[in-house]
């Protein structure tokens, strides 16, 4: 099998840090694989809070392992799913014609990227890239949010800002656990995360924390930092887990501050606080595209948009409202 490559494509770049507007439409010669990577002709790609952190260069202490001045990845776009078309030296077990998946360092917003074959996850047959191209990041920090948390049948789940794209994971797959959900989130997202199992939806705008019971849940996982720490570790029950992952903090360290914390207020303590800093794990996506692949669990996709129109995409997710994951698809 053999695919006819162009020399050049379309695809957004980023030179400098800001907003959407930063983003500029371009031609740009087809990255060539190298040793033990492969060339992607994208099917689908999705976008992710960490795409919009990146992309603004926020907090300012991000800076230091992305680039000073601007991005050095500069095409934005991390979870990635497509066909391999070419392959570089020194690569084992895939070839041209696999489709595959992954979290990639960026590059999703154009028609072909580069990628190591082992960062890499093969796609079930019945599953469609747009689909696969939700998990790697979002369905893997889910994944890694509950997993070392007591998420057994009939534990009880708080998710806090469960109409994003993690949240929803989050939501669906405790729920798959056969765990009982409560669920915070915007009012927009209500309907989709009923949808994907909770038992409790709650309008997260005229739903304080406040009012909920003190040591009734298992499990917590907030989504976005606003929440007080002390106001969550209230809500925990002893021996039980709340899990940080990202938002809060102010514009330099971002939630560090919040995680010091965290921790802080875990030790010599019954309820657990702990920041999480999400990995790469291909395994995990595997897991995922299996459950998929089985009709257990379903990721929510709130639109997508061409990649044309990838800047637009970038926007609506930049400026919030998002429920689920938001695609870029090449060719739609």
């Amino acid at each position: 099998m053999s695919y006819s490559i162009p020399k050049t494509m379309t695809a957004w770049q980023q030179n400098v840090y800001g907003g959407p507007e930063t983003l500029t439409r371009t031609d740009v010669p087809v990255p060539q694989p190298g040793e033990g990577e492969v060339l992607i002709k994208i099917g689908a790609s999705s976008l992710n809070g960490a795409d919009i952190r990146i992309m603004r260069g926020d907090p300012k202490l991000l800076r230091l392992g992305f680039g000073m001045r601007g991005p050095r990845e500069k095409i934005r776009g991390k979870d990635v799913a497509g066909t391999i078309v070419a392959v570089g030296p020194r690569v084992f077990g895939r070839s041209v014609g696999d489709r595959v998946v992954g979290e990639l360092p960026g590059g999703g917003l154009a028609e072909y990227v580069v990628a190591y074959s082992s960062k890499l996850t093969t796609i079930p047959s019945g599953v469609d890239d747009r689909i696969a191209a939700t998990l790697p990041l979002a369905g893997g920090t889910a994944w890694q949010a509950l997993e070392s948390v007591n998420t057994d049948r009939g534990a009880s789940v708080l998710v806090i800002g469960a109409g994003g794209g993690v949240g929803t994971f989050t939501v669906n797959l405790a729920t798959w656990a056969g765990a009982h959900v409560h669920a915070l989130c915007s009012p927009r997202a209500i309907d989709a995360v009923t949808a994907l199992g909770a038992e409790r939806v709650d309008d997260r705008t005229t739903t304080s924390t406040e009012s909920l019971e003190s040591d009734d849940y298992d499990v917590i996982v907030d989504l976005g930092g606003v929440v007080p720490l002390r106001e969550l570790r209230r809500l925990v029950r002893d021996g039980g887990d709340v899990v940080e992952i990202a938002g809060g903090g102010n514009s330099v360290v971002g939630p560090l501050g919040r995680a010091i914390g965290s921790q802080a207020m875990s030790t010599w303590s019954k309820k657990h606080l702990r920041p999480l800093l999400a990995t790469k794990r291909p395994g995990l996506t595997k897991a995922l595209l299996d459950l998929v692949a089985s009709g257990e669990i379903t990721p929510h996709i709130d639109r997508e948009f061409s990649l044309d129109s990838a800047d637009q995409a970038v926007k609506t997710l930049d400026d919030g409202g998002v429920v689920g994951k938001i695609l870029v698809v090449p060719g739609s």
